[in-house]
């Protein structure tokens, strides 16, 4: 979760989800054939060749962005703030064109609001940074040792990391390369981040004029609803917080989860309404991001789901001319972006390369929960839980061995979503489907034990 002001920007289009239900579309026909009775044909998982790797991840378990007006404040000690050896692992970041790292209000305005205890505002904690390294340990035993997909040690030709310029993200995505690499490199590690005005790893309110005009007093507006708003005065009323008090359900959830990921001792009525809080928690995002509306949808994510989709084209055709892809950022071709990069030589640090350069194995994005609720939604596979502390949402491209066909599975925490959620994305994006980019050719698959099986495509 994030706070903060911006200027003025307008997004590009959803174009990797377009692509993918276009391609579902045209494919559902030919693959007909290839169906059982039951409506699947199982693929022999031995003629897949994992091909590349997206994955979309939250920071650690954090101290929380704001307090509770509450006369018994939580206590947070700086001991929580003690680095576990194993994820010590030395890093750079740059600037996108591999320039110096770009400012963070974010971080500033966090050092404004001291806890009790000590610490700043939405500082990783220890275990925040135990969680990211095991997270990392599970993708090591995914791409390392159940599949010898990635080398053991960190090589910077095979893996491509980008950040929010916040520093929790930047420590977070430190303590998962420790877990995935075990502290092991063979070149400099490169953490890129974009300035505040122009990042696209989270629904950009402020600097993006025409989302910030949709969502203009909603958060507001969301605590009124039937239901949100019975609720929100039971628990405001059962913890004792006057009701004049500008407390609603995600700064509640905010304290809530970060207390119980440190065990810490909290107000009981707190933990006595936890679920409920939660669950008009995401109501109240739902609310605000307007998931019934799909134009809400893309300009909250669309810049970063085209992100996904270039990082696709090239793995699928590493021929595609980069001036070909469309660039997020300014709406620019990344031709313009390159001229900048040669611009700025000067200050780039060794180990720096161009991200656009070569095709790599390996896309790194540390995000947060708001970056993943619209992601999640916009896919069709939100299961109406909030985004927990270290969840990852991965991405693998696949090539069949004998057709060539290519093949994406989606992860969440770790699970495969049901087929169910790919219905609803299909139906969600229809619209998009006139005049998009170029096609890439992906069949989404469930796995089954030890074979994948392809889905009933629905009828449109």
């Amino acid at each position: 979760m994030i706070t903060g002001v911006f200027s003025v920007r307008v997004w590009t289009p959803v174009g990797v989800l377009a692509s993918l239900a276009y391609c579902l579309h045209q494919r559902r026909v030919a693959l007909a054939e290839l169906q059982g009775a039951d409506g699947q044909r199982p693929v022999d998982r031995s003629l897949l060749k994992l091909k590349m790797v997206q994955v979309v991840f939250r920071h650690g378990a954090r101290s929380p962005l704001k307090p509770l007006p509450l006369e018994e404040q939580v206590e947070w000690n700086p001991q929580l703030l003690e680095v576990p050896p194993q994820t010590q692992f030395d890093y750079t970041v740059t600037s996108l064109i591999g320039g110096p790292k770009p400012p963070s209000p974010y971080d500033s305005q966090y050092h404004e609001t001291i806890l009790k205890g000590g610490m700043f505002a939405g500082q990783l904690t220890k275990v925040g940074m135990q969680q990211m390294f095991t997270l990392g340990e599970r993708l090591r035993k995914n791409y390392v040792e159940d599949i010898p997909f990635l080398s053991p040690t960190f090589n910077p030709q095979e893996v491509f990391i980008r950040s929010t310029n916040i520093f929790r993200n930047l420590e977070s995505t430190r303590c998962l390369l420790a877990g995935l690499f075990q502290c092991q490199k063979e070149g400099p590690i490169i953490i890129h981040t974009d300035e505040a005005h122009s990042e696209v790893l989270y629904p950009n309110y402020q600097n993006c004029w025409s989302l910030r005009q949709r969502a203009r007093g909603r958060r507001q507006a969301a605590s009124l609803q039937p239901g949100i708003s019975e609720d929100l005065k039971k628990v405001k009323e059962g913890m004792g917080v006057d009701s004049s008090d500008e407390v609603d359900f995600l700064i509640l959830l905010d304290n809530v989860a970060a207390e119980q990921a440190h065990s810490l001792p909290s107000c009981p009525m707190l933990k006595t309404f936890a679920r409920i809080i939660e669950q008009r928690a995401v109501d109240t995002s739902l609310y605000v991001l307007q998931t019934e509306d799909r134009e809400s949808l893309q300009m909250a994510v669309g810049p970063f789901l085209h992100i996904l989709e270039s990082n696709l084209l090239r793995a699928v055709d590493p021929t595609t001319a980069p001036d070909k892809i469309r660039c997020p950022q300014e709406g620019a071709d990344l031709a313009l972006l390159n001229s900048s990069m040669a611009e700025s030589r000067k200050s780039t640090p060794v180990g720096w390369q161009d991200p656009q350069r070569g095709e790599r194995k390996l896309y790194l994005y540390a995000a947060h929960d708001v970056t993943l609720i619209p992601l999640l939604v916009t896919l069709g596979i939100f299961d109406h839980k909030w985004p927990p502390f270290a969840v990852d949402l991965t991405m693998e491209l696949y090539q069949h061995l004998e057709s060539k066909e290519w093949f994406v599975q989606l992860y969440y925490h770790g699970k495969a979503p049901s087929i169910i959620g790919m219905k609803k994305t299909l139906e969600l994006l229809q619209p998009h489907l006139q005049g998009k980019s170029k096609v890439l050719f992906i069949a989404v698959l469930t796995f089954q034990n030890r074979h994948l099986s392809r889905p009933s495509w629905p009828t449109w």
